[in-house]
């Protein structure tokens, strides 16, 4: 499902605009990727967590070459999702 394919099941399900709602979408992205670039853990009860988790460096082997590769400390985001939503995917998928 694409972003495209959200804003026509919200449009058709709200009578919304696919104008507007593609507005509101968007807007709740961006609002999301902002927080996540200030370090903020975003929490949506019943969904999840979007959160930034810091990695720390580590030595790597290149596969071709067999030659070791430090990849440096980075920030990288997560989401966790919720136990009920784990749940519904669950039973749905079973």
């Amino acid at each position: 499902m694409t972003k495209a394919d959200i804003v026509d099941v919200i449009s058709s399900a709200t009578g919304i605009t696919k104008v507007e709602t593609e507005t509101v979408v968007k807007g709740f992205l961006d609002t999301v990727i902002d927080a996540m670039k200030r370090g903020e853990t975003i929490e949506l009860r019943g969904f999840g967590s979007f959160k930034v988790v810091k990695r720390a460096q580590r030595v790597a082997r290149n596969p071709k070459t067999n030659e070791e590769v430090i990849v440096p400390e980075q920030y990288v985001p997560m989401l966790k999702v919720s136990k009920d939503f784990k749940k519904i995917v669950n039973q749905s998928n079973g």
